[in-house]
């Protein structure tokens, strides 16, 4: 079997249907061969080689032009469920589905069949529904539900988008909370509708199938969010919003129904079309009104402020915490440890919220010398030759290749880096971009005026924070540093940063990484906080920091002297 690579995907190419590659129409494998001879070679068939499926035009059906395997071997390999031929449901289980309002033809035309299957929540193996989630003819996933509404998918298998062919060609689709939901809208008439795979959490940082599927939705111009009305239902479609972009999502309600299957039960199929077609826009940006907030005000008046995200350090956490949506400035003199710590900060984020985090730092090269400090933070100590390749080290590497994705560029730019980050934010789902240092990520829109282009830089990061609701953390080296009557470096300001006055201005919080020389210490000072019930201006955090696990100690006698060495010498 021939392996091409196209668009950073490895190819696995099969010619059993006679397919011309990189032609745009051609014969269609499901129906050509079942048509008269004189008709057997007509073009019935567009084909999209980039995305790897072909529609036709005959008998109205998709199918896979070649299978897809992610370059790199840091990639997960899936298991397949063996294929199957679609056979009709029972009747015992369709007289099931008939009560929730769904018809055989609607089984038939979604492959959904029964079976048995072994449920690790009864302990037994029992009949059940299966939904076969497809890819054109490749059989991707099935999930399995038995009657008591357990549900399991299939062991080792990729997680993908159900029904996912049918919005192949439609410049909109709906997506929604379950496979039931699917078959709801489609019994309604509706057929460009998905589900996601594992239903909807209070935890929003398990939607990895958008990484496999997110070029199914790219090309879409309205994206109809129709999730569970329940609070992991609104989690669910907020995640999703902030996603795939608020300008292409609107949002379908169900009033007094939990979900589309509901509806469809209590209301018939002409209402429930009558939802989705009158789903409305996401609230438009840079536009509020009281209504669209009042959640937000009578929790305020009922609660006070939110409590801010804390790193995990118990000194630090005292006098500074964050939100989302904006950027915090790191400064400190050369070699005081400013990336160590925001090492650190990350790692907590990740550990007491499951952020992930992209990296875009070309002071931090080489990358796997990086990577190799993240890890050291992440098992508390410095693994050795033996521990290579142990349960431990795949445990603790596939943690850190799930959540902290490096940016590497031969050219790095603000406007690239933020492209990129954005697309982090679609497929993986970070939550923080850390930028180290700024000087050496310019922006294209260089001006002359020092002050202006740093405010224009400042904005550029401040859009992409509020856009995607992520953290950034700007490492910013001072260029301005003094001595005092002593002959030590005087600790830097944010005013020590070339076009300082914007630095200061435009940053939400900033904060001082310093190393006490003298007393072998590390002190982190809060430079400003926006919000004052976020932190404490002028507040301290004094640290030693621990050689063999990369960590920070809190320590309360700053002026005690310590003599381990610190990680930058």
């Amino acid at each position: 079997m021939q392996t091409i690579e196209i668009n950073g995907f490895l190819i696995d190419k099969f010619n059993q249907h006679g397919l011309e590659e990189g032609k745009a129409q051609g014969t269609c494998p499901l129906c050509s061969s079942d048509r008269k001879p004189s008709n057997e070679k007509a073009k019935c068939a567009s084909y999209d080689w980039d995305r790897g499926l072909g529609t036709c035009h005959n008998c109205d059906k998709s199918f896979q032009l070649h299978t897809y395997q992610r370059k790199g071997s840091s990639e997960k390999t899936y298991v397949k469920p063996e294929p199957f031929v679609v056979e009709e449901v029972g009747t015992k289980v369709e007289e099931w589905f008939k009560t929730r309002g769904i018809s055989r033809k609607t089984l038939h035309e979604l492959r959904v069949t029964e079976g048995p299957e072994y449920m690790p929540q009864t302990g037994k193996t029992e009949n059940v529904i299966k939904f076969n989630y497809f890819m054109g003819d490749d059989l991707i996933n099935v999930k399995y539900r038995d009657g008591r509404k357990n549900f399991k998918l299939f062991k080792g298998a990729e997680k993908v988008f159900y029904n996912i062919d049918s919005i192949v060609g439609y410049e909109y689709c709906i997506l929604v909370e379950g496979e039931m939901d699917v078959l709801a809208l489609h019994e309604a008439g509706i057929s460009n509708v998905i589900s996601v795979p594992n239903g909807a959490t209070l935890n929003t940082n398990n939607l990895d199938y958008l990484d496999a599927c997110i070029d199914y939705l790219d090309d879409k111009e309205k994206i109809i969010l129709a999730t569970d009305s329940d609070e992991a239902g609104l989690a669910l479609q907020s995640e999703l919003i902030r996603r795939l972009g608020s300008e292409v999502c609107f949002l379908a309600t169900f009033d007094d129904c939990k979900d589309a299957n509901e509806y469809l039960i209590k209301h018939g199929p002409e209402k429930l079309v009558s939802r989705i077609t009158n789903a409305k826009p996401v609230p438009l940006e840079n536009v509020t009104t009281f209504r669209d907030i009042e959640d937000e005000i009578t929790d305020f008046v009922r609660n006070g402020f939110k409590p801010g995200f804390q790193v995990g350090l118990t000194n630090f956490d005292d006098i500074f915490s964050t939100y989302t949506g904006q950027f915090i400035t790191v400064t400190g003199i050369p070699s005081s440890g400013k990336s160590d710590f925001v090492d650190r900060m990350v790692i907590g984020y990740n550990q007491n919220y499951e952020w992930k985090t992209a990296f875009a730092s070309p002071e931090n090269q080489p990358t796997y010398l990086h990577a190799h400090k993240l890890m050291r933070k992440i098992w508390g100590g410095m693994p050795t030759e033996a521990d290579i390749y142990t349960d431990r080290w795949n445990q603790v590497a596939d943690h850190c290749n799930s959540n902290f994705y490096h940016i590497d560029m031969e050219r790095y730019t603000l406007e690239a880096v933020l492209k990129k980050g954005a697309e982090l934010v679609k497929r993986k789902g970070i939550k923080c971009l850390v930028i180290d240092p700024f000087n050496k990520v310019r922006s294209n829109d260089a001006s002359g005026d020092v002050n202006v282009y740093t405010l224009e830089y400042l904005q550029q990061i401040e859009i992409f924070a509020k856009k995607y609701d992520v953290l950034v953390i700007v490492v910013a080296h001072p260029t301005k540093m003094y001595k005092d009557a002593q002959g030590k470096i005087e600790e830097p300001t944010m005013y020590n940063i070339k076009g300082g006055g914007e630095w200061y201005d435009a940053s939400y919080h900033g904060l001082l990484v310093h190393r006490d020389y003298e007393n072998q210490t590390v002190k982190c000072k809060v430079l400003k906080v926006k919000f004052q019930n976020l932190g404490e201006n002028g507040a301290e955090a004094h640290f030693k920091w621990q050689p063999d696990s990369g960590d920070y100690k809190p320590i309360d006698n700053p002026n005690a002297v310590l003599n381990a060495p610190m990680p930058w010498e």
